[in-house]
């Protein structure tokens, strides 16, 4: 698995999702989907799209990964996880296919999440990528419509060293003559996207050019801006924090604009998706407020520019003193994130429970050329109770760096 192992599980091919899904009849032809990639964002652009959606009325499938707890997360329908018995049924059904085949973890589970949609037969499907684009198992589709959210430095191994690169890599989403959204505007990346949407000949929009997004406020519970909805200005609130998500937004409703020709939504139900995303959907780890009085925050940004935008949320932030849990992947270029890091904070170094983890002393060491100070704990659980121990009431609790610690902390 990707998720534990790293490069040894990565392919670029497609040919065993497709030779899987051929064997279950071609599932992902069964059912409408969106189709989104980036570097950050995916995740909550995936989830305020079917939140928006599930208030509509339809019954929207949600494929997503990596998951924190349970596998069951990443294959989702109106928020509910797949059934035990569903997946149990799967895998007892393809058992020979996948020991012919020999699929990846990440090839299965997408060809699960397909079946799943087709047999439960969803109104839509949202489907996230999970690190590339071009050769991603999930680009055997062919979607409504396709959403770039944006392109920043990460996975370079596999997706390139420059920006350029990797935006090639995400564009490889893009389907002949199906519309796509691009997130950001880049100028380092503006030229792929749009040579390849020419190439495919597929309208072609910068979410800013769709929708405008006014006088933006968030804290630690949530957000609220305005915006039109139709000729009207109208007054938004939802439950996602940080100022990232000023983009994600502004991106999620130039989708749903997009789409609302073939599934239209009122007012009401843009309004109460927007409320409640992180309730309605299952959408967890991102800006999370696990506890108000003392604060502990978590939040997996685990890149650079995940962790430039955790930094920003922080300023707006009032607490005494920063009890930093910190954990990453050994494979991760720690040159890219440590420099962002705040040095006026303790940290407490930890290492997820994954033989990807990086040992926390030499994390430890690592941290200390860029001026940041604390122990290595021989867990994420040490880690945070000692923290926690450390903590007094006006002070900041935040656990992040990677996906993995944070899962241990929820």
């Amino acid at each position: 698995m990707f998720q534990r192992i790293g490069d040894k599980a990565f392919k670029k091919d497609l040919g065993n999702t497709i030779a899987l899904l051929e064997v279950l009849q071609n599932p992902q032809h069964k059912f409408p989907s969106v189709h989104i990639a980036g570097t950050n964002g995916k995740g909550s652009v995936t989830h305020i799209i079917a939140s928006v959606l599930q208030k509509a009325g339809y019954k929207v499938g949600c494929y997503t990964s990596p998951h924190y707890k349970d596998f069951r997360e990443r294959i989702k329908i109106n928020g509910e996880f797949i059934d035990e018995q569903s997946v149990i049924d799967f895998v007892s059904k393809m058992q020979a296919p996948i020991e012919n085949i020999q699929p990846s973890f990440f090839e299965i589970t997408v060809a699960m999440a397909f079946d799943y949609f087709a047999k439960e037969k969803v109104d839509i499907a949202i489907i996230e990528t999970g690190m590339g684009g071009r050769f991603d198992s999930t680009n055997v589709i062919t979607p409504l419509l396709s959403v770039i959210t944006n392109i920043s430095f990460d996975h370079q191994t596999f997706l390139g060293d420059t920006l350029p690169k990797i935006a090639f890599e995400k564009a490889g989403i893009i389907k002949p003559q199906v519309p796509v959204v691009i997130g950001e505007f880049h100028k380092e990346t503006h030229e792929v996207f749009e040579n390849k949407a020419m190439e495919m000949d597929s309208a072609f929009f910068y979410a800013h050019e769709l929708f405008e997004i006014q006088d933006f406020k968030t804290n630690i519970y949530g957000s609220e801006f305005s915006s039109y909805f139709g000729k009207k200005i109208l007054h938004y609130k939802t439950d996602l924090s940080g100022a990232y998500q000023k983009k994600n937004l502004q991106t999620s409703l130039a989708a749903l604009s997009l789409i609302q020709e073939h599934f239209p939504y009122t007012k009401n139900a843009l309004l109460e998706g927007l409320e409640s995303v992180q309730k309605s959907t299952y959408f967890i780890g991102r800006s999370m407020l696990l506890q108000e009085n003392p604060l502990i925050l978590v939040d997996s940004a685990h890149n650079e520019a995940g962790i430039l935008e955790l930094m920003e949320m922080l300023a707006t932030q009032n607490f005494e003193s920063l009890h930093f849990v910190y954990g990453t992947v050994a494979d991760k270029d720690l040159s890219t994130v440590l420099p962002h890091l705040p040095q006026n904070a303790q940290y407490y170094f930890c290492k997820a429970d994954i033989p990807r983890g990086m040992n926390a002393k030499e994390l430890s060491e690592k941290a200390k050329e860029y001026s940041l100070n604390g122990k290595a704990y021989p867990s994420v659980e040490a880690a945070f109770e000692a923290a926690k121990q450390q903590q007094k009431n006006q002070d900041l609790v935040l656990v992040s760096g990677s996906i993995f610690v944070v899962a241990e902390v929820l």
